[in-house]
């Protein structure tokens, strides 16, 4: 998703992800990038309320992220622990929140799609 003003002024990606050992699809966040002159103006907030508003008219289970847990707080994220999802890298530990989305709770190894193991 882009936010656009009188150019483009962030952006949002959600990536194929699955939680492991069961397969349940799952989303990753991120990027999420906002033009330093559009910042502290509600344009990254707007992103990510949209693509959870995508997720959930989509019926996706649950969407994780790897950044501060204090900046994903108020959209209702929480530690992925909390919710059974284990990061991919143990090390991230509390940077790594999740938010359930809809459908039960679903847990899980979290894994990113194929081409991030490349990285």
């Amino acid at each position: 998703m882009v936010a656009v003003r009188d150019d483009v002024a962030g952006h949002v990606l959600a990536t194929r992800g699955r939680l492991d050992p069961l397969g349940v699809p799952a989303l990753g966040l991120g990027p999420l990038g906002v033009r330093p002159e559009a910042q502290r103006q509600e344009v990254g907030t707007a992103l990510v309320h949209a693509l959870l508003a995508v997720a959930e008219a989509y019926d996706e289970r649950v969407v994780a992220v790897l950044g501060a847990p204090a900046d994903y707080r108020r959209f209702d994220f929480r530690p992925a622990v909390e919710l059974g999802i284990t990061a991919p890298d143990p090390a991230w530990g509390a940077h790594f929140p999740a938010r359930h989305l809809t459908g039960p709770p679903v847990g899980g190894a979290f894994r990113y799609a194929s081409p991030f193991d490349r990285l």
